[in-house]
């Protein structure tokens, strides 16, 4: 099957990155050494020569080790790999089927509604997989290493890999639910600032984020831990959160607070942890021991590590986590693990 990638966004970049086998994955990662056949950009807000430059330059995840270039017929090489480039604004303008396309990554930010995904489908492609929540029943919400193996080819022509936050509280939250029940909890996403943010003071319909990214902290707020009742339906309506923007370039960590069924203590609950990082999330979910800051973490593949000196527990139920990702990176792997996935059950049809 051949992968198309609408929006060549911080996401859309690091999906191809990830995709054709240039982002650096933990060694414990199972899909390493997976590559998708991706032949088709389409990004209305830049030029073909604007999406090389940052295939090729990043300042976040620094440089890579494929040659990229532009064509002369306006395609991309990357490692001798040729796609080709759009820039139509809607999905339903994009000819998916022209370009041999049969699965659409849709990493715009814009095209959220069913209604508007449906596009992609009626121009050839046959799948779907959106990079970002999506607030509809009739959208499937995936998390790739917990609830992946849901997807269905017949049913789900449309599915979504969730939000980056949710990616890296969901594997957590698996292994708590499944060795001690969740009563409730709450999280606060401490996460590094996205092109939706303003570098300058500037208006916006969200007074706080109307601020400078580089000066302040910015609580604002998050559907991640909400989005956890349709992975979990037994969670739903006990999860709740708060995302807080802070000034560094990338890597963020979620303080998680749990209140547990059953009795627990900090070393039953970074054992249990542990043994999943080895076993069946091993790549998903890690455990670092060592005093770590954010900047350990960037490129960093795995969707959640967990804090284990931070781990407390207060009186014997109340449990809090930190979970340290690189929103960037982390993501963007879980994205193309959940397209080889897609891909694997289509060929079995």
């Amino acid at each position: 099957m051949k992968v198309g990638v609408n929006g060549a966004g911080r996401i859309g970049r690091l999906f191809i990155k990830a995709a054709l086998g240039q982002l650096n994955r933990v060694k414990e990662d199972l899909n390493r050494n997976k590559i998708l056949d991706v032949v088709h950009i389409n990004e209305v807000n830049g030029k073909v020569f604007d999406v090389v430059h940052l295939l090729k330059y990043d300042s976040t995840q620094g440089p890579i080790t494929y040659n990229v270039s532009l064509l002369g017929d306006g395609s991309i090489s990357f490692g001798g790999k040729h796609m080709s480039f759009s820039q139509f604004s809607k999905p339903g303008e994009i000819p998916w089927g022209k370009y041999g396309v049969d699965l659409v990554i849709e990493c715009s930010g814009n095209n959220l509604t069913p209604e508007a995904l449906e596009g992609h489908l009626q121009q050839g492609a046959k799948k779907v997989l959106v990079s970002a929540p999506i607030k509809s029943k009739k959208i499937l919400n995936l998390v790739y290493g917990v609830n992946h193996t849901k997807y269905d080819r017949r049913h789900h022509n449309i599915v979504t890999a969730s939000s980056c936050t949710t990616n890296c509280i969901a594997p957590a939250i698996m292994v708590l639910q499944e060795k001690f029940g969740i009563q409730r909890g709450q999280i606060t996403t401490i996460h590094n600032p996205t092109n939706t943010n303003l570098v300058v003071d500037a208006i916006h319909k969200d007074p706080r984020r109307a601020r400078s990214a580089l000066m302040n902290l910015i609580p604002t707020t998050t559907g991640s831990a909400r989005i956890i009742g349709s992975i979990f339906p037994e969670l739903a309506g006990k999860l709740d959160g708060h995302a807080v923007r802070v000034p560094t370039l990338n890597s963020s960590l979620t303080d998680c607070v749990f209140s547990l069924k059953t009795k627990v203590s900090v070393d039953e609950v970074n054992n249990e942890l542990l043994q999943y990082s080895k076993g069946s999330l091993k790549g998903i979910l890690g455990v670092e021991s060592a005093p770590l800051v954010s900047s350990d973490f960037l490129g960093d593949s795995r969707s959640c590590i967990v804090d284990l000196p931070s781990t407390l527990v207060t009186d014997n139920r109340l449990l809090k986590l930190y979970l340290w990702y690189d929103n960037e990176a982390g993501y963007a792997c879980r994205l193309a693990d959940l397209a080889f996935h897609m891909m694997k059950k289509v060929r079995r049809k």
